[in-house]
This record gives C-alpha cells, structure tokens and sequence, in this order.
C-alpha cells in the first residue's frame, strides 16, 4: 500500500505555527495600517503572539500537517 502525501494548506502555513509542545501558534491581525485610530492598549494586546482555542487546533493540523 502506497503512502499518500497531503497537500499542505498554503494560507495556513503562511499563519500558523506548532509549537513543542502541540499548541498552534499564530499572529494577531489588524495591525497593518490606521493604527491612530485603535486605542494604544488595543495595539499593544494585538503585537503579542496568541495561541489558537481547544476547539480549533485540530482543525488547523490538519492544514498543516508536517509543520
């Protein structure tokens, strides 16, 4: 029986990341551009890595599945 690759999610890769210990890493969004008019504690909050909910770190590996 052969071995079947799975396609990697190209947005996914580009977002996420697995940490050691299993949890799905990622960046905040909406720190790009107009910052002047989001609050300095909103910003702040958002320069910060975050990690994904319980309830979606297996529907993410499965996009990245050799990350």
């Amino acid at each position: 029986m052969s071995k079947v690759k799975i396609k990697t999610h190209s947005g996914a890769k580009k977002r996420f990341s697995v940490t050691g210990t299993g949890k799905v890493k990622f960046q905040h969004t909406n720190k790009r551009h107009r910052l002047i008019s989001k609050g300095h504690k909103r910003v702040r909050t958002l320069r910060n890595a975050a990690y994904a909910d319980k309830t979606n770190i297996k529907n993410v590996k499965v996009l990245i599945p050799y990350k």
